[in-house]
């Protein structure tokens, strides 16, 4: 039988939800730690008011104090409200929030952020996340929310609820509000100012061609060099990220994955005789981005010694995406 939804049994979805996010922003403003979905990944999040509350993010990750955190806002004026955004910045959030954009920029003193979720930096990491759950948990908080990717540190960022009960299994602090798969499946990207011109810090879902239509300028892609030991000046900078239990190898051109690799294809790449999980059978950018982490996790699930992983078009979001395989393909940290 058809006909128009159950608007009871949806109304009773709906008011489930706000009762979980009301229940998630007390818990918050407690000090504790809720992981919620944004429009790219999951996020850990914590008061970033609160320093006893951004430390337990720290230490529930196992990640290094040296790396500063982002913090959520829900608008480009409270962004403008933590820090001096040049014009440049103020355009692009204008043009993409709410979105996945972070800026790095110069914080306002004094600020409530608490120092430890800077890590010590004169600068300050902020965004405005594009999800109803993201929105309402930041309205019902009202206050910031630092919140890096609701995985452990070093490890596969989570897209689902589920991704993020794996890694935090038996830590009973942690809350998590479930909003399905997220959509981009890649973090933000990370932009600051250097010379004059827009710097990517961190590529991700937002892409150079994205930031060069709202700019007029194509922006600079400044990573850091390979074996670089020193403390990041944005999140999201370290060399090992982003890694599955398996060894990672990158595979160019048309190359035959090892005979022992279990394997990521894109567009058919790289081929072999293990196990395989596409990325996109299409070879698009947009797909692959989107079933990025869970394909790894996946993949990682089957137990293999070594996964392969073909190295994409570096344009686009390919760039991104070759950035996060480059990183769990680096050496453990």
């Amino acid at each position: 039988m058809t006909g128009r939804p159950d608007q009871s049994t949806a109304g009773a979805r709906s008011g489930a939800q706000a009762g979980a996010i009301a229940d998630a922003a007390a818990h918050l403003l407690a000090g504790g730690l809720v992981a919620f979905p944004t429009e790219t990944v999951y996020g850990l999040g914590a008061d970033a008011t609160n320093g006893r509350a951004v430390a337990a993010i720290y230490e529930a990750k196992s990640r290094p104090a040296f790396n500063p955190l982002i913090a959520h806002v829900p608008s480009l004026d409270q962004a403008a409200a933590l820090v001096d955004l040049p014009d440049a910045l103020a355009r692009l959030g204008e043009a993409v929030w709410p979105g996945p954009l972070t800026v790095v920029a110069p914080v306002r003193l004094p600020t409530p952020i608490a120092e430890i979720a800077r890590a010590g930096l004169p600068t300050l990491a902020v965004r405005c996340p594009d999800h109803e759950v993201a929105s309402s948990l930041l309205a019902a908080v009202g206050r910031p929310l630092v919140a890096p990717s609701a995985n452990r540190s070093g490890h596969v960022s989570a897209t689902t609820a589920d991704h993020v009960r794996s890694d935090f299994e038996g830590v009973d602090h942690i809350r998590v509000l479930d909003g399905g798969p997220t959509v981009r499946g890649l973090e933000s990207t990370i932009v600051g100012m250097g010379d004059g011109c827009v710097m990517i810090l961190r590529p991700g879902a937002l892409t150079v061609e994205d930031i060069a239509d709202v700019t007029g300028a194509r922006p600079i892609v400044s990573l850091r060099e390979p074996g670089d030991t020193s403390a990041p000046n944005a999140p999201g900078q370290l060399e090992s990220h982003y890694a599955p239990r398996a060894k990672l190898v990158l595979i160019d051109n048309e190359d035959t994955a090892p005979d022992n690799a279990a394997r990521l294809t894109f567009a058919g790449r790289p081929r072999g005789n293990g196990p395989e999980v596409t990325l996109s059978a299409s070879g698009d950018p947009v797909e692959a981005a989107a079933n990025l982490f869970g394909a790894l996790r996946r993949i990682d699930d089957l137990a293999p010694s070594v996964i392969a992983a073909p190295v994409l078009p570096e344009s686009g979001l390919g760039v991104a995406i070759n950035d996060r395989l480059r990183r769990a393909a680096a050496p453990r940290i």
